[in-house]
């Protein structure tokens, strides 16, 4: 009796698990790649409850990042601005505008026992992960190099994936981010070339006794 199927069928099955097998491991390497903080978070921008502009305050009328975050020089997390920081201005500033009065009702006129002022979390690492603000601020390393220019943003996202390797990458190599220490909280200032900031950075770094860790006990503790 002749055979049913012709002779090539005989290779289809292992063609069929080849192809399949390709397939899986695209979809891993796709998902590996592109299912990372660099694809997923960056560009986050959430609405707030109280649309502020970092680019009105910081940028045109020249507030200092520690005017609102004033605790970021000697905590482990940066506040987010109290309704009594917003209201130190604003009971003399724009008093009335609709757009503060999420803020009023939370200060309730200096009882400060309204509802909460809701704002969404934008820069958020792992529970795992261990960060302080503090120990890289007075070490040099500005708020730019892990938020972009925050001071021109009108709404602000999420610049940086904020990812291990990510981390890793300065932490392995800290003079390429390191900054004279008056310019920290000035998010416009660049060294002049990648020279200059290697020549500084350097330097910095052997005066500091700049040592960032790299192994896994430095940040997951």
């Amino acid at each position: 009796m002749a055979n049913f199927f012709p002779k090539w069928t005989n290779q289809l099955p292992w063609k069929v698990v080849i192809c399949l097998g390709v397939l899986t491991l695209s979809i891993a390497a796709a998902v590996t790649y592109y299912f990372t903080p660099k694809f997923t978070r960056v560009g986050y921008q959430p609405t707030q409850p109280v649309p502020f502009s970092h680019a009105l305050h910081v940028d045109q009328l020249g507030m200092d990042c520690r005017t609102c975050h004033s605790f970021v020089e000697v905590a482990s997390h940066s506040n987010v601005p109290s309704v009594q920081t917003c209201m130190s201005c604003h009971t003399q500033i724009k008093p009335d505008s609709p757009k503060l009065a999420p803020v009023r009702a939370a200060w309730n006129g200096g009882k400060m026992d309204g509802p909460p002022v809701n704002w969404v979390r934008i820069h958020r690492l792992p529970d795992y992960v261990y960060f302080n603000h503090a120990a890289h601020v007075n070490r040099g390393v500005s708020c730019y190099s892990c938020h972009g220019n925050v001071n021109t943003m009108e709404v602000v996202y999420q610049h940086e994936p904020q990812s291990m390797s990510w981390c890793l990458d300065c932490h392995r190599q800290p003079e390429n981010a390191l900054r004279p220490p008056s310019e920290v909280f000035n998010l416009n200032w660049k060294a002049t070339s990648a020279h200059e900031q290697y020549q500084l950075g350097s330097r910095f770094k052997a005066e500091w006794g700049v040592n960032p860790p790299t192994d896994c006990g430095g940040c997951h503790r």
